[in-house]
Formats: structure tokens, sequence, C-alpha cells
């Protein structure tokens, strides 16, 4: 696999897990029953080739780091997984923790993004490995090397001319162009996409606020989408519109999927697409978008969890098996999924393929 190849995952660039990952047709329920394997009981969610065993508060952090609320996973080539985290904490700490596949602290380092940690993904360039953050406190894309050393930042586009003042721009994530290009979704500032040549060199925008095709509301996470089969397009989680939107590499709408509530990010795996999704549940669609299954899909809890967004500071009130607000999730190269969440406290699961 080349360093631009179009297959290589914006999370991960390991192998995808191949025959253990099939694209089913149907919807399948949800459901949750205790495990046993070793005398502690975990839950197990989703249903036929789709259960995985849940392990909430997976990661072991160091005295020196809390947690803020996760929004950001990513894992590199070694299978090393970043979090990157949003303290509101009056003490300065590391916004990005790496841990090993078991769990274990590794390192961390960031400080400077304390209080703006979002989006973060790891590419591969010409043999090297990087990371692309998106920071919503400073309004800054950030590419550095995997131990942070910063290689460049950007602000929002002057040549765009679609911003006034530096408040308007709020970067999300990012996304990659096949010939080493990317592009930056504006999710919580004015609702454009920014596409940037692989010097970093702006070609173009689109989008804004609105609800018709080829507009967006909190365009909060984007992806290629070259499964099999598929021509190559950006899918973004058009978040406020509760839609994925489908656009060609040069921005011209496609379609939408609307089998979503409220969508943060995507990822991809062989003929498999993740959408976490804010509204307590994690979705899997196949080659041809329809859901395979919705984990954690509970009405009830659901409900609970948006009155008034109060679940999310209370850990109490959480429940086995249960997710509260997932805001990112990515595959392994086993087919395992991180989920991070949007709470107050921070919470990081795994799920394990059964």
């Amino acid at each position: 696999m080349s360093a631009n190849d179009p297959r290589t995952s914006r999370r991960t660039f390991l192998k995808t897990a191949g025959t253990g990952i099939a694209a089913a047709t149907a919807l399948q329920p949800f459901f949750v029953r205790a495990s046993d394997k070793s005398g502690k009981k975990t839950p197990i969610v989703g249903e036929g080739e789709y259960q995985y065993s849940c392990q909430h508060g997976w990661g072991e952090l160091p005295d020196s780091i809390r947690w803020g609320a996760t929004h950001g996973v990513a894992i590199d080539g070694e299978g090393m997984i970043y979090i990157k985290h949003q303290s509101a904490e009056e003490e300065v700490m590391d916004a990005i923790v790496v841990f090993d596949p078991d769990g274990k602290y590794v390192r961390s380092f960031g400080k400077e993004y304390h209080g703006g940690g979002h989006g973060i993904d790891v590419r591969s360039e010409d043999g090297e490995q990087f990371l692309y953050l998106s920071d919503v406190k400073n309004r800054e894309v950030i590419k550095t090397t995997l131990s942070g050393e910063q290689i460049w930042k950007l602000s929002y586009p002057t040549e765009a001319h679609a911003y006034s003042r530096i408040d308007e721009f709020r970067p999300t994530n990012v996304a990659f162009h096949p010939d080493g290009g990317f592009y930056v979704g504006d999710g919580y500032g004015s609702h454009f996409i920014h596409q940037y040549d692989k010097d970093a060199v702006w070609v173009r925008t689109w989008g804004g606020k609105g609800t018709e095709p080829g507009k967006m509301q909190t365009p909060h996470g984007l992806w290629l989408d070259d499964r099999p089969g598929r021509t190559p397009s950006l899918v973004v989680a058009d978040r406020a519109n509760a839609r994925l939107q489908y656009f060609t590499l040069e921005g011209e709408h496609i379609d939408f999927v609307d089998d979503v509530n409220f969508p943060a990010d995507i990822d991809i795996q062989g003929e498999i697409m993740l959408v976490p999704d804010l509204h307590a549940r994690v979705s899997l669609f196949d080659i041809n978008n329809k859901p395979i299954v919705h984990l954690g899909n509970d009405p009830e809890w659901t409900k609970e969890v948006l009155d008034g967004f109060e679940v999310r500071r209370d850990a109490s009130r959480w429940k086995s098996g249960k997710f509260v607000h997932p805001h990112d999730a990515c595959f392994d190269a086993d087919g395992n999924i991180y989920v991070s969440e949007w709470v107050s406290t921070g919470r990081i699961n795994k799920l394990v393929r059964v």
C-alpha cells in the first residue's frame, strides 16, 4: 500500500480485518447479555456476526492527567491508540494521551491544545506517520509528528472570502483526499468544507449553513468513502441536520443517508461504515449504506440521556452496555472498535469482537 493510497484509513492504516468483516443487509436488533469468560461479567452488545464485549472506562490514566470530555480517537501504524480530550480544569494538562492496545499508558503531550482538543487523525506520508489535529479553542488545524512536533498550522482560508473574522471558524475534523490533499470540516463555525492540496494550499470551499442539498448544519465529521465498488466520494456527518451527506471529491452534492440520529463522525474498514452517534448509539452500515446494527439503540435510554443532558454529568446514572454520547469511534486492525464519549469526566469504550 502506497503512502497516499486511497484505501488508507485516516485513523488506522493497518490491514483491515478482511473476512471477519462481512457485509450484512438486514438490520439486526440490539441486545445486551452477560459474558463470564474470566469470572467477571461484561456486557455483550450487538447481534449475529456483529457482537462485541463492551469494556467501559478503557485505558489506564497516569495521576498527572484527568479526563475532560473525550473527543477524538485514532490509531497509528503500530497499533497505538491516541485519545484527544478537552479539559475545563484550571490546571493545564496534556490534551493527547497515547495507550498501547492493552490500555497501558505510553506517553502524553499537547498542553498547547488544552481546552480545545477535538478531532485527531493519523496519516502515513512517504513512510512517515503524522497527526492531523483540530483545535476548537485556538481555531486551528495542525499537522504534527506522532510525538507532537508541529509541521504547520492553519487558520481559516482567506482565499475563500467566506469569513470576516477568526471567531467565525471552529474546525472539528479532517478527512483525507486520495492524492495526498485533505478536507477540513468547519463544524462549530460557519458550516463550510474546505479542501486543500498535499502542500496545504487551499483549493476550494463549499457548503455553508442550511438544510438544502449541499448545505450543512454542523459538518462535524467527514471521511473518504472508497469502499470496494463505490466511486470514491466524501461523506460528511451533517450532524444538526440528522443525516450523512455525500459529495464528489470536488464538492458536488450526491445524496443523503438518513438512518442516523445525530451523527458525530465516520470510520470505514473493508465494506463497513462506522458512525458514532451523539444520541447514545454506535451504528454499522453495509456497503449499500443499509444499517446492519445500531449498537445501544434503546429509545427510553436515549430519551433519558437527552433530557437536559444531565446524564453526561452524572456517572452514577450510566448503565452497563449503554452509551451516553459517542463522539468519535474507529476500528483497529482486528475489527474491534474504540469509542470516545462526550461526557464531563471523559470515557473510552473498547468494543472487542466476540
